[in-house]
């Protein structure tokens, strides 16, 4: 084994291909696949599942990539001691729902990072993909909620893809809705008042099944339904269409002022909103420390952040 090999698979992790990542090292793609075969005979693993339709992390590929990373990042660390080249840039990736304390988790971390060099990802993302990133590590660290609705579903693939579920807090349905909104002067609401109102929602793209959908109570059947992609869009469709979607209630008031309210849905409706992390790995330093500005951020799930 050797580090030209391990810099190979952490290339084609990144770029999620094969082809991609021959392009980036300057190699062919047979000759890269014949190193990783040879990488794989010698170890006596499988690191990559190969199917018609791509390549994926196996689950002693998703071990491996793990102690690889650290053997790679030191080798840097001590040719540049030696080299006196430049420090190496801390490297970090989050997957997450479109939540706003997500996001701030994420800035704050930045904000506190004494490292001169960085280069760092955060990713709003489907839930399917959320699971996959972590799953392969894309990310390090992923963000979604669970619900007694989608539990079961959801608890079935993180321990299919070896991720772990760690709660940050639990929060009753919200609907969040314009300041203008005829029910804005309201501290709660019913789904059937609700009902000529345009409900928004994320799109979740070909599994855009119910269980993996980012609103709880997904699976009510609704008059008026629009999906959108983005946070940005969907806020301004809250605004311009007196529209509404179902959350925790957790709003980041820094990025949105004072348009947009929270409101209290009437119904037994309960989230567990949490991070996902691959068992075959340790989270990094930096990781704890993203860790530590969720719990900072979510330590008391009825403030509006």
């Amino acid at each position: 084994m050797t580090l030209l090999q391990i810099k190979y698979i952490i290339e084609i992790v990144n770029c999620k291909s094969i082809t991609g990542a021959s392009k980036k090292l300057y190699i062919s793609q047979p000759s890269l696949s014949n190193s990783v075969k040879e990488l794989e005979k010698e170890l006596g693993i499988i690191i990559f599942n190969r199917t018609p339709k791509g390549i994926s992390l196996s689950a002693e590929g998703a071990e491996f990539l793990s102690y690889a990373r650290q053997v790679y990042e030191q080798s840097k660390i001590l040719e540049q001691h030696y080299k006196n080249h430049k420090p190496i840039k801390q490297l970090f990736s989050v997957s997450t729902q479109h939540y706003s304390f997500s996001v701030r988790a994420f800035s704050n971390l930045l904000s506190c990072e004494n490292k001169n060099e960085y280069d760092m990802s955060i990713r709003e993302t489907r839930t399917y993909e959320i699971i996959e990133d972590v799953k392969n590590l894309t990310s390090e660290i992923g963000v979604l909620y669970k619900s007694n609705f989608n539990k079961n579903v959801i608890e079935k693939f993180l321990s299919e893809n070896h991720l772990d579920f760690y709660p940050l807090f639990e929060a009753d349905a919200h609907i969040f809705i314009s300041t203008s909104h005829p029910l804005s002067n309201r501290n709660e609401v019913s789904l059937e008042e609700l009902e000529n109102y345009p409900f928004l929602c994320f799109e979740q793209g070909s599994h855009n099944s119910f269980y993996f959908s980012e609103e709880m109570l997904s699976d009510r059947i609704r008059k008026k339904v629009i999906r959108v992609s983005d946070r940005a869009t969907l806020f301004n469709l809250l605004v311009g269409l007196n529209g509404y979607t179902v959350s925790s209630g957790v709003i980041n008031t820094e990025l949105y002022g004072n348009n947009i309210l929270a409101v209290k849905l009437n119904c037994s409706e309960k989230m567990t909103v949490g991070y996902i992390l691959n068992s075959k790995t340790r989270p990094s330093p930096i990781c704890c420390e993203y860790i530590e500005e969720l719990k900072k951020l979510t330590a008391d799930s009825d403030i509006k952040i």
